[in-house]
């Protein structure tokens, strides 16, 4: 199974802008300049059109799915978190942290997907939100495709449970550990501290306390032949850390980051 995708899924935003609801337990997001919805809602969407067409003057096949204006849903940008693409085409549906967030778990768009890909299975994990047990998708998880391994951070938004059964329902070995932020509070997403791509991982090791729980890690970059490439924690709060590796239809790979992420790098 390749670790990279030539095709990305990406949702328009028409709402984007902070969030209250999962602020609470995000230490990233600001409040500053909050108020100026419509400048923001503009900002994002311009941005947006110009990264959809980035990758694809790349080569990087890009499926744009419009987000409704109603209900408002100001992290639709972010579909990673509730849902899932696996190559023996299964999808798989994720239980959301905040209520606002879960609006954003559409069945339609998946259904709009099956005439262009083989979806054998939808497995819907969105029940444990009763039960208060949360698992965000790719947010939570690092997949490793090739290695069949899941790395995960545990967090409020991270359930080590649900992490462990949804290990055992796709065969991946779990691999978990805890990082902090500067506050010594837990990192909201594995997606924020590192990285994976078909040679390479990007990781923050700064925010992981435990010193056995990195020595998993090293020995387990080790042993799959990945280059360890470390960040500071400077660098992780500017989303340097927050990469995908993604390749084109003639197989030539790209590292997509946001700027903020690129201009923090060093040689």
């Amino acid at each position: 199974m390749p670790q990279t995708t030539d095709t990305l899924l990406m949702v328009r935003p028409a709402n984007f802008g902070y969030n209250a609801q999962t602020a609470t337990n995000n230490s990233f997001q600001q409040r500053e300049g909050a108020d100026d919805y419509a400048t923001i809602k503009a900002k994002a969407q311009a941005e947006f059109d110009a990264f959809v067409g980035r990758l694809r003057e790349n080569g990087i096949n890009v499926l744009v799915i419009d987000d409704t204006a109603e209900p408002i849903k100001p992290d639709a940008i972010f579909p990673n978190n509730w849902v899932s693409f696996h190559e023996n085409g299964a999808v798989f549906l994720y239980p959301m942290y905040a209520e606002n967030r879960r609006l954003e778990r559409r069945r339609s768009v998946v259904e709009e997907l099956r005439s262009g890909f083989d979806i054998t299975s939808i497995i819907d994990l969105s029940h444990h939100e009763a039960e208060n047990r949360f698992l965000e998708g790719t947010g939570s998880m690092i997949l490793d495709r090739e290695n069949r391994i899941v790395y995960v951070c545990l967090s409020p938004r991270t359930d080590e449970n649900l992490f462990l059964d949804f290990c055992d329902a796709i065969d991946y070995k779990p691999i978990s550990f805890r990082s902090v932020d500067r506050k010594g509070s837990d990192i909201y997403h594995t997606n924020v501290v590192m990285a994976l791509g078909e040679t390479f991982v990007i990781i923050c090791m700064e925010t992981i306390q435990e010193e056995a729980e990195r020595q998993v890690l090293y020995a387990c970059f080790e042993e799959t032949q990945k280059e360890v490439i470390e960040i500071s924690l400077e660098q992780l709060e500017r989303f340097a850390g927050n990469m995908l590796q993604v390749r084109n239809a003639a197989g030539k790979t790209f590292l997509v980051m946001s700027e903020q992420a690129f201009t923090s790098l060093n040689a």
